[in-house]
């Protein structure tokens, strides 16, 4: 192992993809036990490694050095090997917080900042939040044990918080149902930041974006700091562009491209052509329920009801989700339960397809909007059920290769 990624669990992490792409060097990922750290520190004879939970404060007392963004944080994430064996220690996560605060627009300087979490990534973002003008770092943990720590369990006690963050691993693949808190309890809140990148947004980023407080997750974070980590193992300058290139890259091949609308509305035939377009993966929710229940949609209303098929729906929702890099049409009404909305938009980008009434078309095979009457009344329902949870609403009045533009132009701007 010449270049590599330590840690305890590591089935999430993408940084093997990120630092090939980087050097075109292979990168390997090794999964370390408390007992194993040690003797994999001493014998190992790597020439640069990354680090990651838990151990980010466990490897210091096998190093030589720390460097001064590791002294700063009291956390490494970076570790080097020099010609002559000795191991110095960086903190590259503290790089990659700061570009993740600019590109988020949240402005720190002079905010009260509370951090959730206690660990090594917090420590860096602590010292990232202070090199960006905050006026004060608090810590909310489950357990407090100092001054400048407070109890997670009671958020009051830190409601008054300009900007939060999260640098725990709640909310987490596989994970992605947790959450640590209500956001609406906290009236100056005028950013939220979450360290965590997969998946692309946790349930805390999703919900200050409904409340339209300005958050991102850390996808940014981590390709800023694997560019500087990229810089220290081979000893070269790396463009600045480089951090929005693997961006990029990351989310073309990672991220979800999900479309809602009516019945009728293109998203099949503009899906099939997106996923074409950018060579992914391509699902449509409706052919997953008929294929699970061997039977048509109009079928399975007539045996089962609207919530037989909706419980049907729930499930195809949710594997489709859970995939990385698929272009997945919904049925009209998935947008009706919350919870399958929420799943889409963890790591996908909502797409609307909003064809014009005039245009859509009723038709046996769609229960309910089987005649003229009952599409438009479920026009009248849906359309602002559409508009809040859609990211990127696409225009389809013209011919679908219009859509699909659309739709390919606005996921480039998405960064």
């Amino acid at each position: 192992m010449k270049f590599g990624l330590i840690g305890e669990h590591l089935g999430h992490s993408f940084s093997p993809i990120i630092h090939r792409r980087l050097s075109g060097l292979p990168y390997d990922l090794r999964e370390l036990s408390p007992q194993e750290l040690g003797d994999f520190l001493r014998t190992e004879p790597f020439r640069g490694i990354n680090v990651t939970i838990p151990y980010k404060q466990a490897v210091i007392p096998y190093l030589n050095a720390l460097a001064h963004s590791a002294q700063l944080t009291g956390a490494v994430n970076a570790i080097v090997r020099a010609e002559d064996g000795t191991l110095t220690g960086y903190n590259t996560d503290m790089d990659g917080f700061i570009a993740l605060a600019r590109h988020s627009g949240i402005d720190f300087t002079g905010a009260d900042v509370v951090i959730l979490g206690a660990g090594g990534a917090a420590k860096a973002v602590t010292a990232a939040s202070k090199q960006l003008g905050a006026a004060s770092v608090r810590f909310a943990v489950r357990t407090p044990k100092a001054p400048e720590q407070l109890p997670l369990a009671d958020p009051s006690a830190f409601s008054d918080c300009d900007i939060l963050v999260n640098a725990t691993p709640v909310g987490m693949f596989p994970n992605v149902e947790g959450k640590l808190l209500d956001l609406s309890i906290f009236p100056k809140l005028r950013g939220v930041l979450d360290c965590i990148y997969n998946p692309l947004r946790t349930n805390l980023v999703l919900d200050a974006q409904e409340l339209g407080i300005p958050a991102e997750g850390g996808l940014r974070m981590l390709a800023a700091q694997a560019v500087r980590a990229s810089e220290l193992f081979r000893d070269c300058k790396i463009e600045d562009s480089a951090t929005d290139d693997i961006c990029s890259f990351l989310l073309a091949s990672r991220r979800n491209v999900v479309l809602c609308g009516m019945p009728s509305s293109g998203k099949s035939t503009i899906g099939k052509a997106v996923a074409e377009r950018l060579n992914l993966e391509f699902v449509d929710t409706d052919d997953s329920v008929r294929a699970d229940a061997g039977v048509e949609i109009a079928d399975i209303f007539k045996t089962e009801g609207e919530a037989g098929f909706r419980e049907r729906e729930r499930r195809a929702v949710a594997d489709a989700a859970s995939r990385q890099g698929a272009v997945i049409a919904t049925g009209g009404g998935a947008i009706l339960n919350p919870k399958n909305v929420r799943a889409l938009k963890r790591s996908g980008i909502l797409c609307f397809i909003d064809r014009p009434l005039e245009l859509l078309q009723a038709t046996q095979d769609r229960p309910l909007s089987a005649d003229r009457t009952a599409l438009e009344r479920l026009f009248a329902e849906r359309r602002p059920l559409y508009l809040a949870a859609a990211d990127m609403v696409v225009l389809n009045q013209g011919t679908p290769e219009q859509a699909v533009k659309t739709i390919c132009n606005g996921l480039q701007s998405a960064v």
